[in-house]
């Protein structure tokens, strides 16, 4: 029962395979997922938010593709705070200093199970999807296909990407840079998710009332 609940949920599942951190799709698109850095407007002068504004617009109209907007809303979790807060209180020798930490302690974890504290992550989602034309002799070369399927041999690496990914992956990594330079010219900061990030990322959003692992930060150079 369990391996086809399994089965069933990846069927609902668009991507096939993380590559080089970038998510290949089944249908063959390709995505790249930039975590953001938000901006306050409501902090800026008058002045800055025009400038601001003027930015962005020009970023849009600079976009010969498509970009999706992604903004992730889930409770904060502070299991890692209360426990650090633990290790210190255990650690203290003094003992008024030691139950001011037990109160605190208490307070935080008394306030933010009362009442619904919500963090917010930004995501931009880069994609490129290629229009693949088959040619004729890739009809020629099918045709055999439907009287005798060739099996894979075990010099065959099934994780191996044809020439013609390569160079869409080449594409897309164009396209992320454009992106990450005009979101730094608005004053936004953004950086490509590696595979490990994006193993996280998913594993969040597909699983919302299981323990989170630890926040996406902005952990690159």
């Amino acid at each position: 029962m369990p391996q086809k609940e399994a089965t069933s949920t990846q069927e609902f599942v668009e991507i096939e395979r993380i590559y080089e951190d970038t998510l290949i799709l089944k249908g063959g698109g390709l995505r790249r997922v930039l975590l953001v850095s938000g901006i306050n407007i409501e902090l800026k002068s008058e002045e800055e938010q025009n400038i601001i504004y003027s930015e962005y617009q020009n970023f849009l109209n600079s976009l010969d593709f498509s970009l999706q907007i992604v903004i992730h809303s889930r409770k904060l979790n502070i299991q890692n705070y209360l426990k650090m807060l633990q290790d210190r209180e255990d650690q203290e020798a003094d003992d008024l200093l030691k139950s001011e930490l037990a109160e605190y302690r208490e307070f935080i974890r008394s306030f933010v199970a009362e009442n619904d504290i919500m963090t917010k992550n930004f995501f931009v989602v880069v994609p490129y999807d290629p229009i693949n034309l088959p040619s004729k002799s890739t009809i020629l070369n099918l045709l055999p296909s439907f009287i005798s399927r060739k099996e894979p041999t075990a010099n065959e690496a099934p994780n191996e990407i044809s020439e013609g990914t390569k160079r869409n992956l080449f594409q897309l990594s164009q396209r992320v840079e454009h992106v990450i330079a005009g979101l730094r010219a608005i004053g936004v900061r953004a950086v490509a998710l590696n595979k490990e990030e994006l193993a996280e990322l998913f594993y969040n959003l597909y699983n919302p009332e299981s323990m989170e692992k630890n926040d996406l930060v902005f952990t690159h150079d």
